[in-house]
């Protein structure tokens, strides 16, 4: 873990709302916490520089460290009464889908405390299914001895006959043609007599002992857990009493564990596993989890999901009447030790007095966070250290789970990002590149280089975040004049998509400033605050793929994927939409005979350059990366102007798949080569705004170049400055 760090219980707070601060130290002693206002978060000294500025404003102060820990690994838990497994007979049984049956032993159905005084669990290891028990002669343990297939289904079985002194382990493949497997089992005697009057039932893990909540996670889809007081028959159907069944096919899209048995024993799961996955019974004629949840009752688990820290709050902050908006961080210190956790301070409701909007990507750099990338070589380490860049990276700490970019141990793809938890890429002077032609900044921190832009041109903004958008719609942006994205606004939900996109209608300005946006649907559940969901279906250019059958969201219900296969292409919102992808490399625009026209000429007042933008912090240039371009079929407007289009781009692009229907035809019919391309576009709206788009996720690392004087940084003065003057 790192030695000092946090998070906030929420990202952005307006005037009267609090912020609390949960701390983590591992040094002893004190640490500082003080505010500042984030203005630049790039450390590269051929730039601006970090600009990250003191604010005098009661805040913090000095507070005694201690350290919080984090549990990783997802579990169900059910509080049962402690009689429950007092029978003369009792069977625990499960179907089962493991992913790493050939680690250490992983629980999946226990009752008690079977590694503690009282229990007995139902567990597979290297050795198949296997049953832990704890008796008057201590704890015993035994297996069936016939390894697991991985992502094959079984049941599993565990009875122990009190009476007779004996215990019957059973592991039965679903798809014995496909396997060639036939069941195993294994009687042993038992020693003693069995302690079984532990409290609790837990689902894929056991109790972990002091201080730590559950151990010996499971990988793997779970359905079916059951206790019976009796046996099973040979079909796996109880043949005696059934005291509890937990169908886990009830309440996808929360974290209920639903007990249909007599007793109604209900549970949580912890961690938030996955759900909406296909179970045994899924045969592939239904798509939607909604529509046949008894073919999607499993839950598939992992040994390091997280949702909530559950950290204790050290400080908080109440935003003040009157403080500014914009991007803030309180910045701890300790030593030699520092870290800045961001939050933003949204305008005062109905005292908006800022014409322009910035919209900050919240859920991307929330779909980001932690992003483990394996790049980080001793040259890197070297410019990180050199720059006084921030020094934590996720590829160092995997303490605090994950990005949607990774995978599981199990190679099984991150479905849902929290951000109740450090979230270590979302922090000023994080470099996610060692760029050679600048400074590999993405996401959160590149996004300051508009902010500091905005700050250098005396444009007057406030900020609101994509939660905070998706929280309350369309009337949130009604008092701008324009609406200014950051440099890869890429994951949205629909609130956020219908409110954007009611805002351009209604006579709203979009100033989108970056590549790859408005790509990937995402869910959200309001009773789940914090946590994000993208399920990568179908195609689109992807870290992993979701299983076939897991293409609709857990917390909504519905289909996830690309925006463009739900109907909604990013050009219908913005005028463009992502083309092409290559190495974190920048090139050019040149600029198009349509530039001339009257209408827009406004736009390159004082910018008579042909080649705009060979130079910037990001890739060496204001295109580059994630391209996106104009397509009348894909929803541009009709009236649409190309201003200019990007050139002179790397072997390493690539069309985007979605585009392609073989090696050599397109979608749209177009030459693959001309899908290496952004387009900067201009469009006037039926309504009265207006859509002015980049096409690039490097635009904004050119403003600053030259002292901000460059044709970048003066396009993009002319843009806003008309905007914000409601022409």
């Amino acid at each position: 873990m790192l030695a000092l760090t946090g998070y906030v219980d929420r990202l952005s707070a307006k005037p009267g709302g609090t912020i609390a601060f949960k701390i983590s130290s591992t040094l002893g002693g004190e640490y500082l916490a003080d505010l500042v206002r984030i203005r630049c978060g790039d450390p590269n000294p051929a730039g601006p520089g970090l600009k990250i500025l003191p604010v005098d404003l009661p805040f913090g102060g000095r507070f005694r460290g201690r350290h919080q820990p984090v549990h990783l690994g997802s579990y169900g838990r059910i509080e049962t009464p402690a009689a429950l497994a007092d029978v003369p007979v009792l069977t625990l049984s499960a179907v089962i889908w493991p992913t790493l049956p050939d680690g250490n032993a992983q629980a999946i159905l226990t009752v008690g405390d079977p590694s503690g005084d009282a229990g007995i669990g139902l567990e597979i290891g290297p050795d198949g299914a296997a049953l832990r028990l704890v008796t008057t002669g201590g704890t015993q343990t035994a297996a069936v001895g016939a390894p697991l297939t991985a992502r094959a289904w079984y049941r599993i079985e565990a009875t122990v006959d009190v009476a007779a002194g004996t215990a019957r382990i059973v592991q039965t493949p679903l798809d014995p043609a496909r396997l060639g497997l036939r069941a195993a089992t294994t009687t042993v005697q038992v020693t003693g007599k069995p302690l079984l009057a532990g409290a609790g039932t837990m689902l894929a893990a056991t109790p972990g002992g002091e201080g730590v909540p559950a151990s010996r996670h499971y990988d793997g889809k779970l359905e079916a857990p059951t206790l019976v007081a009796g046996d099973l028959d040979t079909a796996g159907v109880p043949a005696g009493r059934v005291l509890a069944a937990w169908d886990l096919g009830r309440d996808i899209g929360g974290v209920r564990v639903v007990d249909i048995g007599p007793g109604g024993h209900h549970g949580v799961v912890v961690n938030l596993p996955t759900r909406g996955v296909t179970g045994a019974r899924w045969t592939g004629r239904e798509m939607c989890w909604r529509h046949a949840p008894k073919d999607y009752a499993a839950i598939h688990f992992h040994s390091d999901d997280l949702y909530d820290c559950g950290w204790e709050t050290d400080f908080s902050f109440t935003v003040p009447d009157g403080m500014p908006s914009g991007l803030y961080g309180a910045r701890l210190r300790s030593g030699e030790h520092e870290d800045i956790i961001p939050f933003y301070v949204r305008p005062t409701p109905g005292k908006t007095g800022a014409p322009v909007l910035f919209l900050a990507s919240t859920f991307t750099y929330q779909a980001y966070a932690n992003h483990r990338r394996g790049n980080l070589d001793e040259g890197f380490r070297a410019r990180i250290k050199d720059w006084g860049a921030n020094p934590n990276s996720p590829d160092d700490h995997s303490d605090y789970a994950h990005s949607t970019y990774n995978r599981h141990p199990d190679n099984s793809g991150v479905a849902l990002s929290s951000r109740l938890r450090p979230m270590l890429t979302m922090r000023p002077g994080f470099l996610t590149f060692n760029d050679a032609r600048g400074s590999g900044l993405r996401h959160f921190p590149a996004d300051t280089h508009l902010l500091d832009w905005l700050e250098a041109k005396g444009i007057a903004y406030d900020i609101l975040t994509d939660e905070d958008l998706d929280d309350e719609g369309v009337d949130l942006l009604r008092p701008y004049a324009a609406v200014l994205t950051g440099s890869h606004p890429e994951y949205h939900t629909p609130g956020t998509m219908d409110a954007l996109e009611t805002y351009t209608q209604e006579g709203g300005r979009l100033v989108y400033l970056g590549g790859n946006g408005f790509y990937w649907r995402i869910a959200r559940n309001p009773d789940l605050p914090g946590v994000i969901e993208v399920r990568r279906a179908e195609t689109g250019i992807r870290a992993w793929a979701a299983e076939t059958g897991e293409y609709y969201h857990q917390l909504d219900g519905e289909l996830g994927g690309l925006w463009r296969r739900n109907g909604r292409p990013p050009q219908r919102l913005a005028g463009v939409g992502f083309s092409s992808q290559g190495l974190f490399e920048g090139s050019h625009y040149r600029r198009l005979p349509a530039a001339d026209d009257p209408a827009v000429a406004w736009i390159f007042e004082g910018v008579p350059e042909t080649i705009i933008g060979d130079f910037g912090l990001s890739g060496g240039g204001a295109a580059g990366f994630e391209l996106d371009r104009a397509d009348v079929n894909l929803g541009t407007p009709p009236n649409t102007v190309v201003l200019a289009s990007s050139e002179g781009h790397g072997p390493s692009f690539i069309p985007v798949f979605e585009d392609l229907l073989s090696h050599v035809n397109t979608l749209n019919g177009e030459p693959r080569d001309r899908l290496v391309r952004a387009d900067m576009i201009y469009a006037d709206l039926p309504s009265g705004g207006a859509l002015f788009s980049v096409g690039s996720i490097t635009f904004c690392g050119s403003l600053s170049h030259a002292g901000y004087d460059n044709p970048v940084s003066r396009i993009l003065e002319n843009v806003v400055r008309r905007f914000a003057a409601g022409s």
